[in-house]
């Protein structure tokens, strides 16, 4: 199994925990959009959009929960690892996070491809 330095992995907790809360963030603000088009344009087809968009958001926010909690676990094994022994913790190292890692990518392709599908129909709706 792959090695990281501990620190390195902290800060990568760190940096996705905040790409996390960015994306978190974008979620509402998509879903305010979702709404004010709800509210202007009642026909089927729209309605059956907005809903689909809705359950994708819903679906992230639950894999932003999920990964959040997974970040918070990693973050407690490397807290275990310091207690351990403290001493030269900038240099020691702990078995890569690479799951972790893996995750994190695939729901910010996800993400991504919903972010284009939602604009390309906020585009043609607002």
């Amino acid at each position: 199994m792959k090695t990281e330095k501990i620190y390195t992995q902290h800060e990568e907790n760190k940096e996705w925990a905040s790409k996390l809360a960015f994306y978190k963030d974008e979620i509402r603000i998509m879903e305010n959009r979702l709404a004010e088009i709800a509210q202007k344009n009642t026909s089927k087809e729209i309605l059956a959009q907005t809903e689909r968009f809705q359950n994708q958001l819903i679906i992230q926010k639950n894999q932003i929960d999920e990964i959040s909690h997974l970040i918070n676990l990693d973050n407690d094994t490397i807290n275990r690892e310091i207690n351990k022994n403290s001493i030269a913790v900038d240099h020691r190292k702990i078995n890569d996070h690479s799951e972790l890692r893996d995750r994190i990518n695939t729901f910010e392709t996800l993400i991504g491809s919903l972010k284009v599908d939602f604009n390309t129909f906020l585009s043609k709706w607002m």
